[in-house]
């Protein structure tokens, strides 16, 4: 089955909203946290930690598996779920946002074919198009595949932009056309920058082809200012259908997950909470802490207290520190698991204020308490 999205309550202060997505392994909740599985692991964790975690639907990169294993390989081994064994959806990126990162001549590399680009790994030139990134995704058999969309940078003005627009929604139709898995939903992405008629122009568009679910892209760009993230959320939501997933690409950050949330966004996914977790960082509900500070040496405390995740109930900060000081892997693999439940317990905290009526006043006091350490 494709995935089908329910309103369950609509927040009476907000457009923040509650719902469930149907999914073939069960029905999720959202606002929802995704943690990201770039090569078809959560970067130092089981599948099973990740569950345990309560996650719902994890993410996988659809570049990166293109490359290593290959995307035959994974349809031999049975598809991305029993490849990686995780017993729930799975959603895979277009390959988009690391190809054009990659493609470093714009005016050269961006055809209105596909994108040629150099391999990260080797160097080979490869060229990626809207048919073929659907047609892998087909192949590792996600629940969501992404439409393959320009990523244009932070700083481009609005003439690229607008041409860049233009053509994101001629590869959608392109990859829309071929889209042929009947088990995989296929989400449309919005883009625009932060220019109120460009986003307008695309979201509406994008509707016309009726997605089963629909995108908010270019919102995590490097350099990008959170004042422009959330322009670019308040002139997207507006024309999406109230029938459909709202996916916000690339953000992690708990106040950009309130923040997006209060404007009608239903689900999030970031690398943040591995890749900060792998250099001692943890989130906690005053802010940030960095566990390679002396001043965790003897802290016999959890990372923080009261929290629910593994890494909190067994391990304390000066365990944790002396791994990270000996760079043992372990250390990394807790605060992996500890950030991600933060983020997960984040949203579920938010799906009850949304049920209550409440979520202004919730938002407002973990804003308050998260701002201590700044």
């Amino acid at each position: 089955m494709k995935i089908k999205y329910n309103l369950i309550h609509q927040e009476k202060n907000t457009q923040a909203r509650l719902g469930t997505i149907e999914t073939n392994y069960g029905v999720v909740e959202t606002p929802m946290f995704m943690p990201v599985g770039t090569r078809a692991t959560v970067k130092g964790l089981t599948p099973e930690e990740v569950k345990e975690c309560g996650s719902g639907v994890c993410l996988a990169n659809t570049y990166h598996l293109w490359l290593r294993p290959g995307e035959d390989i994974v349809s031999y081994c049975g598809g991305l779920h029993k490849f990686m064994n995780y017993n729930g959806p799975i959603l895979t990126d277009s390959g988009g946002f690391q190809v054009f990162s990659l493609a470093k001549n714009k005016n050269k590399d961006i055809t209105e074919e596909g994108v040629h680009f150099k391999s990260h790994i080797d160097g080979q030139k490869l060229f990626l198009t809207p048919e073929k990134s659907i047609e892998i995704q087909n192949k590792l058999d996600s629940d969501i595949a992404m439409s393959f969309d320009e990523c244009p940078p932070a700083s481009a003005n609005y003439e690229y932009l607008k041409n860049s627009v233009e053509r994101t929604l001629r590869w959608a139709k392109r990859g829309k056309k071929v889209h042929n898995n009947p088990n995989q939903s296929l989400f449309g992405i919005v883009q625009g920058g932060a220019y109120e008629d460009l986003r307008k122009f695309s979201a509406i568009e994008t509707v016309k082809m009726d997605f089963d679910g629909y995108s908010i892209g270019g919102v995590a760009n490097d350099g990008e200012s959170k004042e422009d993230m959330y322009k670019a959320i308040d002139y997207s939501v507006p024309y999406l259908p109230e029938d459909k997933v709202r996916y916000l690409m690339g953000v992690g950050e708990p106040v950009d997950i309130l923040e997006g949330v209060e404007r009608g966004v239903d689900i999030f996914d970031c690398v943040l909470p591995t890749r900060i977790a792998r250099h001692g960082q943890a989130f906690t509900r005053v802010g940030k802490i960095n566990l390679n500070n002396a001043k965790y040496k003897k802290d016999l405390d959890p990372v923080e207290n009261g929290c629910d995740c593994y890494c909190c109930k067994n391990y304390t900060k000066a365990y944790i520190r002396h791994l990270l000081s000996v760079k043992e892997v372990l250390g990394g693999r807790l605060l992996s698991i500890h950030n991600i439940r933060f983020l997960i317990k984040l949203t579920e905290e938010i799906r009850l204020a949304i049920k209550e009526d409440r979520f202004l006043d919730y938002k407002k006091d973990f804003l308050d308490k998260y701002n201590k350490l700044r």
